[in-house]
């Protein structure tokens, strides 16, 4: 979808730590009775700065929309 989440890297040991962080969280989950994660690690493409009506969003938008949080299933 045009929301699925990817974590960028810049190098080997990035991309060691982003999937060794990855499949911990998993685990977590599954314990919880949640499905796989879809985030992919990536290689980080070309970056560019957002318009800068998306900048700062929740801090511009106290009430939007934000993903976080939704299953309550603790990373440590």
């Amino acid at each position: 979808t045009q929301y699925r989440s990817e974590i960028y890297v810049y190098d080997d040991a990035q991309r060691a730590a982003a999937e060794a962080s990855l499949e911990r969280y998993q685990t977590r989950l599954r314990d919880g009775g949640f499905g796989d994660i879809v985030t992919t690690v990536v290689d980080a493409p070309e970056f560019y700065f957002a318009e800068e009506y998306h900048q700062q969003y929740l801090h511009k938008n106290p009430g939007g929309y934000c993903n976080h949080g939704f299953c309550q299933v603790s990373y440590a």
